[in-house]
């Protein structure tokens, strides 16, 4: 089977969530651009989006018209190209039309599993459940009658598995988008002892189609991604803690204070408290949970989390992309409280703010905004300077930065160690594509 004849039969499970709606458009575009292909005219694309939520699947439709206008508008000239026999089509808004309709006539919104059962390629986006995504690709195995193949989303779970307990034979992968698919342009490529190899090469020719960075993982818990920066965050919750205790202060202003250093000191796009927030406090602790068992020389575990997740706090994000109150409470995007896990109750950041500021002390002056770094051709040598600068202060900020980020390059140089990473820089790729760093994590500033 060719690489196009895989993607005339496609079903998306999970369609209408925050992750498999990503993955649904990248898709859908990517069968629409081969179907218009000269040697495809005439043959049938199908892409079955398949979700519980019916209310969750009008709303994809109606996200999906939008998004395909923007992408269709970036590419106009090619379209022209395609649409070139066509005499109806005059104007730049006619051949936009014209995309957007040959689109979403691909996608097939469903609400019953058996939509999947002609499909050539799956991909499954469903939670993050080893129990639920193995009984609903085992079901597709048993009733699909066709060759079969598995993309699974899973950012935790061992891929080996899925295989294993759903019986696949070897013919699915790992293929993590981040989030939000449409816009990350980070992939990371899981294969198991077992993954076929047509399996491997259709996923690297898809990735590269999608213009997409692809990172190898080993197939251990959590993988790259997800096996530093549950460390990292493990760290930042264990670093208030702390600062919390030895300070004798309370612990939403210690959390303001590690927050402010992981995203200043750091120079990261959002300190870990909030990053915690942007994934989710529920999801953090669910695939910390998932990666537990697998690891024999740690605990991944953390009591702080319980305890938000018992008083309801879970941070996350709502449909519209807008952020959920976790250890922060948000106003346009911006954090403007932090939740006081004894009253439990926002306190308004204002109100200790400066105090915490001055306990944490100043940046040297060589300090850069996260922004400004990113565009620096010289970035090596500017951040070589600012840490230079900032080891040689005793304040309590430069030497809680200090520490936190040795404890990054251990979390790094461990995932290689252990051979989850191939090379320090898959690790550092990962944090620089997928998490928007400023510097990947296996580096020579804090020595």
């Amino acid at each position: 089977m060719t690489y196009d004849e895989r993607l005339q039969n496609v079903a998306v499970l999970g369609a209408a969530g925050k992750m498999g709606s990503g993955i649904l458009l990248l898709t859908a575009v990517e069968m629409a651009d081969r179907a218009l292909q000269a040697e495809n005219k005439g043959k049938t694309f199908v892409l079955n989006a398949i979700d519980v939520s019916e209310d969750g699947l009008a709303g994809l439709m109606g996200y999906l018209r939008v998004q395909v206008r923007k992408i269709a508008e970036k590419k106009t000239i090619w379209l022209r190209q395609m649409y070139a026999d066509r005499d109806d089509l005059i104007e730049n808004y006619d051949i936009i039309d014209a995309y957007i309709n040959d689109v979403l006539n691909i996608v097939h919104p469903v609400t019953v599993m058996e939509a999947a059962n002609k499909a050539n390629l799956v991909f499954e986006a469903v939670n993050e459940n080893r129990s639920l995504k193995v009984k609903l690709l085992d079901g597709i195995k048993k009733n699909n009658p066709n060759d079969v193949w598995f993309f699974t989303n899973t950012s935790s779970v061992p891929i080996h598995l899925i295989d294993e307990e759903a019986g696949l034979d070897g013919k699915v992968i790992g293929f993590h988008f981040y989030n939000p698919p449409a816009v990350q342009k980070l992939v990371e490529l899981i294969k198991t002892d077992s993954t076929k190899q047509e399996v491997a090469d259709f996923a690297l020719q898809y990735a590269k189609n999608l213009n997409k960075v692809v990172v190898p993982s080993n197939d251990f818990a959590g993988f790259i991604g997800n096996g530093h920066f549950m460390r990292d965050g493990l760290h930042g919750i264990k670093e208030a803690q702390e600062l919390a205790k030895d300070k004798n202060m309370p612990l939403y202003k210690a959390i303001y204070m590690v927050n402010k250093v992981t995203q200043d000191y750091l120079i990261r796009p959002m300190g870990i408290f909030q990053l915690m927030d942007y994934v989710g406090i529920d999801v953090m602790q669910f695939i910390l949970n998932v990666m537990n068992p697998f690891v024999e020389d740690e605990t991944l575990q953390s009591d702080l989390l319980d305890k938000f997740m018992e008083q309801g706090v879970k941070g996350g994000q709502y449909s519209s992309g807008a952020q959920k109150d976790g250890f922060f409470k948000y106003k346009s995007g911006q954090p403007v409280a932090v939740w006081d896990i004894h009253k439990q109750e926002y306190v308004e950041i204002e109100k200790f703010k400066d105090e915490c500021d001055e306990i944490l002390g100043d940046l040297p002056e060589s300090a850069v905004p996260w922004k400004s770094i990113l565009r620096m051709k010289n970035k090596e040598e500017v951040l070589m300077k600012f840490y230079t600068d900032l080891k040689s202060l005793d304040s309590l900020g430069a030497v809680m930065a200090i520490r936190y980020g040795k404890r990054s390059k251990e979390i790094g140089e461990k995932l290689v160690k252990d051979k989850v990473a191939a090379h320090a820089d898959d690790v550092n790729t990962v944090m620089l594509t997928g998490f928007y760093h400023a510097y990947g994590p296996i580096n020579n500033f804090f020595e």
